[in-house]
């Protein structure tokens, strides 16, 4: 075959209306109507109706028995675009790629892009026991307790591998638990300290309380548009200078110790035509610390097995030299669900339209963002970053 066509940039796309809803640790509201109070919230941001939305596109692990076009009749929309994105924490991205080609295409003008879920009482446990052919076949019938011993396997391995000890991660859940109290909307309301997260019960070794991510009700929601049109409408927006997404990355890992990211960050920076040292914060899905760093490794900020020592060098609170997470992200704001994995975005659009309040990184101008979801025991299947840019940058 030819070599890899080189691929093309997105100029002229932005993200704009970024909006959700406050989270709920339950709620016995259907994710429907998270997913609409989202979408209400996003389109009034915007000054739009739901009749200027011609795209659509959705992820909920709890929407079922509906996808994407059952809840253009429950919504009222008419769209000549439609996309249901089952694609967990990476969803946000690969949904935003979709969409801003869509764009770009001209087979739609405006993309609402929307992700939520309910929490009932074990809700998420029982859509975990359908995620895929193989949990189904090779881990539950041995009892597995879910994604908390997946993780514990792949920090267990990284740990050994790398020399990272349970201090590393514990300055990523307390540096966001910091940015969280910046978050009226976060639900963890009091500080963490090192020597709470080193005592906490452990869940599944090495895992402990703090590693986890507190599950909950909730959604979020954002618009893809062209610059043009977001400029007309006088919208604050964010440029789309660069995006990848690549699924089952190095297969040949017994465990996954690298993911899709490290195949596509030179190309994504040759893209947004910037360099890791020029992004002003990153926000990384973050179900479990060990999948930050491996993020942080493998988008270029150091070197593979290096993450450990930069967390020691840097301070990675809203006022900190490497700002990271900085509305608390899942670890301390809440897990909503596939809504989780749009936390980023909408973060990052914020943070890089100056609307982010209590969260605002100073001159904050370039966000880097990043996806991971669909765990398969061993490693995840699907991983996503992007580049967003402010107007004056």
């Amino acid at each position: 075959m030819a070599g890899r066509r080189k691929r093309q940039g997105y100029d002229g796309v932005v993200l704009a209306a970024p909006a959700g809803m406050a989270y709920e640790r339950f709620s016995t509201k259907t994710a429907h109507w998270w997913i609409a109070g989202a979408l209400r919230n996003s389109l009034k941001a915007a000054g739009l109706t739901p009749g200027d939305v011609d795209g659509f596109s959705v992820t909920s692990f709890s929407l079922g028995p509906d996808s994407a076009v059952g809840l253009t009749q429950h919504l009222g929309l008419t769209p000549r675009w439609l996309d249901h994105i089952p694609m967990g924490g990476a969803a946000g991205l690969v949904g935003l790629r979709r969409a801003a080609r869509a764009v770009q295409a001209g087979d739609a003008d405006v993309v609402a892009c929307v992700a939520g879920d309910a929490n009932h009482v074990d809700s998420f446990r029982r859509s975990l026991s359908g995620f895929s052919r193989f949990a189904q076949d090779a881990s539950y019938p041995y009892g597995a307790g879910g994604p908390n011993s997946c993780f514990a396997l792949l920090t267990d391995h990284y740990m050994t591998a790398h020399g990272a000890q349970r201090e590393d991660f514990g300055r990523i859940c307390v540096s966001q638990r910091d940015n969280a109290l910046r978050n009226p909307n976060a639900l963890m309301k009091t500080p963490l300290t090192m020597e709470q997260y080193m005592n906490a019960r452990m869940i599944s070794d090495p895992i402990a309380l703090f590693d986890c991510v507190m599950p909950c009700a909730g959604s979020e929601a954002f618009l893809v548009m062209r610059e043009e049109d977001a400029q007309a409408q006088g919208i604050p927006f964010a440029r789309l200078t660069g995006a990848i997404e690549r699924h089952n990355a190095f297969p040949e890992d017994p465990i996954q110790d690298r993911g899709g990211w490290a195949m596509d960050v030179d190309e994504l920076y040759q893209m947004a035509g910037t360099r890791p040292e020029q992004i002003d914060l990153l926000q990384t899905y973050d179900d479990y610390p060990v999948i930050c760093v491996m993020q942080i490794e493998d988008l270029g900020f150091c070197g593979k097995g290096e993450g450990p020592e930069f967390l020691r060098a840097h301070d990675l609170t809203i006022k900190g030299d490497f700002p990271h997470n900085t509305s608390g992200g899942q670890l301390s704001g809440g897990q909503p669900g596939a809504a989780g994995g749009f936390i980023g975005i909408v973060e990052a659009i914020r943070q890089v339209t100056g609307q982010a309040g209590p969260t605002q990184v100073a001159g904050a101008k370039q966000a880097m963002v990043s996806g991971f979801g669909m765990i398969n025991y061993d490693r995840g299947l699907c991983t996503g970053a992007a580049i967003l840019t402010g107007e004056g940058a």
